[in-house]
């Protein structure tokens, strides 16, 4: 039987696993300040409770993708992991955690627009060469 007021996972409506946590840090990532949780909560597109978004930056905090000071009675976060680090580190668990490597990279190419995959292509040549851009640019 489930609880009152509970969800399960595959419910309409229902965030997936981690995308509370990736829509906060957007939150921060555009703040040009550090900001206090009714700021962030007041930034979010389908805001959760206010303690749900205290915890949600207070697990931020701890796992080093966030830092607080003090700002009056509250704390104030600001995010210290780039989206781009984010993406990866996600990309990475993905490919380590899939059984079949070359199913999640096709997963992946299969949802790249035409720009997209031409910047895949050109960033994954200049990771094989790193001169590449250079003499691109000349």
């Amino acid at each position: 039987m489930q609880a009152m007021g509970t969800r399960r996972r595959d419910e309409p409506g229902r965030r997936a696993f981690g995308e509370l946590e990736q829509q906060v840090l957007s939150v921060l990532w555009a703040a040009e300040v550090p900001l206090i949780p009714r700021e962030v909560q007041e930034r979010l597109a389908d805001p959760p409770a206010y303690t749900t978004v205290m915890t949600i930056l207070d697990r931020l905090q701890r796992k080093g993708a966030a830092t607080r000071t003090s700002r009056g009675r509250a704390f104030a976060y600001e995010a210290v992991v780039t989206e781009s680090a984010v993406a990866a580190q996600h990309a990475r668990a993905l490919l380590a955690n899939g059984h079949d490597r070359r199913a999640v990279l096709q997963g992946f190419v299969d949802v790249l627009s035409e720009d997209d995959t031409e910047e895949l292509t050109r960033l994954l040549r200049e990771a094989r060469d790193p001169h590449q851009s250079e003499r691109v640019q000349d």
